[in-house]
């Protein structure tokens, strides 16, 4: 584990304490219409940040009609400041640099917490070629926002970056990855239009390219220099127009000629191999760390979910930090037990009968005993 251990000091200057990063998570823990942060998301929080170099916390909206998690926190103006701070200062006290994740649904905007606003995404949902009902969210209902709109949405997140430094965050994580507004602009399968914004691959990656030059000015302006920013996204989709490798690659050409402290790839599977366009059969991971050459530091994460697959990513030579999450939602000393060697006792499943260790607000429980994937499975035998 020496390599997991061992510093990095990024390209802004700011050095980490070590190479684990705890994966943004989805605790459905913020107060569903403002969210200000509840004891519910204090009690996630506690405990999860001890012993890693840096936590990115759940998505956090910057804009309102783009709620794609009931219980999201907020990002979008003044009064969000003393949920954010809090939230920065509890991430602090253990140890991590706190690291916001800044995001915006799109067309995956959950339908009864629009704040009365029309769902917009870069096209009308009749456009899009991707399913009625995508994994991401349901389309429908969607209209293409309009060019105001646009400008106003790249203004929300540099406006969300600006609280996030205010708040005493270390950095943010613009999220372009999992389905969401920056992904579907980039996706050929969301974003049909015709202007400026859309129709070839270069004016596809316009807008995700905007956001980020936003962000990186709005530091700029603040004088932070040493305030990370990081940019995550997923490398292909599975419906006909949608992103392929190819495309990927081509977006990191473009983000790597930016100031950027990290890439983060979003896999579900540290080790899937590419499908559709670069190198099919070799892992994403790979080709996407050769693709960036050194330039900026890779965050890999998906399915680490035993101490055994965390060494084998650690040790693979494809990303420079390594993230976990089901395995923090499973061990809260998930760090100790790998820095100590005691791989044996992380935990994969989740114990019902002791819920108070967990610190799962009421939803994310009720969501664990329906099985999904994306969370970590409850223990055999002990479903309730």
């Amino acid at each position: 584990m020496d390599f997991l251990f061992s510093p990095y000091t990024l390209p802004n200057g700011v050095e980490i304490k070590n190479r684990l990063v705890v994966a943004p998570m989805t605790h459905w823990g913020a107060d569903v219409h403002t969210g200000v942060i509840t004891d519910a998301e204090r009690n996630f929080l506690k405990g999860r940040a001890e012993g890693f170099g840096m936590f990115i916390l759940a998505a956090t909206l910057v804009a309102r009609g783009g709620k794609s998690f009931a219980g999201e926190p907020h990002a979008i103006c003044e009064t969000d400041l003393p949920s954010l701070k809090e939230r920065a200062r509890i991430i602090h006290a253990q140890g991590a640099k706190a690291v916001l994740q800044i995001h915006h649904g799109g067309y995956t905007a959950l339908n009864d917490l629009l704040d009365g606003m029309d769902k917009i995404a870069p096209s009308d949902a009749r456009d899009m070629t991707i399913p009625e009902q995508a994994p991401q969210g349901n389309k429908a209902g969607t209209r293409a926002a309009t060019e105001e709109e646009i400008e106003g949405l790249i203004h929300a997140f540099a406006h969300a970056a600006s609280l996030a430094i205010e708040a005493g965050f270390d950095g943010v994580e613009i999220h372009g990855a999992n389905g969401y507004l920056l992904q579907q602009f980039y996706s050929g399968a969301s974003n049909r239009r015709t202007d400026k914004w859309g129709g070839t691959r270069e004016k596809r990656m316009r807008f995700p390219l905007a956001v980020l030059d936003a962000v990186l000015e709005a530091r700029k302006e603040s004088g932070r220099n040493d305030f990370i920013v990081g940019y995550r996204f997923s490398p292909e989709e599975p419906w006909d127009d949608g992103l392929t490798m190819e495309d990927t690659l081509a977006l990191i050409d473009e983000l790597k000629k930016r100031n950027l402290d990290y890439l983060h790839v979003s896999l579900h599977d540290f080790f899937a191999m590419a499908r559709r366009g670069g190198k099919p059969g070799v892992e994403r991971i790979r080709q996407i760390h050769e693709r960036i050459d050194g330039t900026v530091p890779l965050i890999g994460v998906g399915g680490l979910v035993t101490g055994e697959k965390i060494e084998q990513a650690a040790t693979s030579g494809w990303a420079e930090f390594i993230a976990v999450g089901k395995a923090v939602m499973a061990n809260k000393n998930l760090a100790i037990l790998l820095k100590e060697g005691r791989l044996d006792q992380i935990r994969t499943e989740i114990d019902p009968n002791n819920k108070e260790y967990y610190g799962f607000p009421a939803y994310l429980w009720e969501l664990e005993g329906k099985g999904l994937a994306f969370l970590p499975p409850l223990k055999k035998g002990k479903k309730n």
